[in-house]
């Protein structure tokens, strides 16, 4: 991505770390709450592998087609799962994103010479702007209603909220932009505010 190697090690790192975490919630609770904690690893994992600095490791160029494919099956994954839930769209949503930005740092999608994601010159962006622009608000709704779910609850000013800081947690999770059901402890909504950082700071990079 665009940015410092310090800056994509750290998204690296707090996205390998969600992945993990979510990666052992599929050991637990019912089977919607594995499956979408299945989906949310895969995310996780890709994001840190996108998030890995051009100067440590250059992708291979087929990588960026492995990254649509993947991410394409999870996204027409998500959209059969909607059937059963709205929560399912913030899936589908996330999906699309990193179809987008694979299909945008894919070698020759920024011109010659480069490409967004690694090595690209300076003010070589890419991606369409306007659809990065639907993204990024997107995604900034999303955080902010996230916290706006989750500081309360571990703050325990729920007051403001008009109920416990228990009901705060139980019920923050259906409340967020796109849902995030499955699972509505605090360290999952944290966890899943988390990625919602690391994609909008992706996003902004492209």
């Amino acid at each position: 991505m665009h940015g410092g190697a310090l800056a994509g090690w750290l998204l690296m790192a707090l996205c390998a770390v969600s992945g993990a975490y979510c990666l052992l919630r599929t050991r637990t609770g019912t089977p919607q709450e594995r499956r979408t904690a299945r989906g949310e690893a895969l995310m996780g994992f890709g994001m840190a592998a996108m998030a890995v600095p051009a100067a440590v490791l250059t992708p291979p160029e087929g990588a960026w087609a492995v990254y649509g494919v993947v991410f394409g099956a999870a996204a027409l994954r998500a959209l059969w799962s909607a059937r059963h839930g709205s929560h399912h769209l913030h899936h589908l949503v996330g999906s699309l994103a990193m179809v987008y930005m694979a299909v945008t740092m894919a070698p020759g999608a920024a011109g010659a010479g480069g490409h967004a994601g690694h090595g690209a010159a300076a003010g070589g962006a890419g991606g369409v702007p306007l659809l990065t622009g639907v993204l990024l608000v997107y995604y900034a709704l999303y955080v902010l209603r996230s916290a706006g779910h989750l500081i309360p609850a571990g703050t325990g000013v729920a007051s403001f909220a008009g109920g416990s800081a228990e009901g705060v947690v139980r019920g923050g999770g259906d409340g967020v932009v796109g849902g995030t059901t499955g699972g509505g402890t605090e360290l999952t909504m944290a966890c899943r505010l988390t990625m919602g950082i690391a994609m909008f700071a992706m996003l902004l990079t492209l």
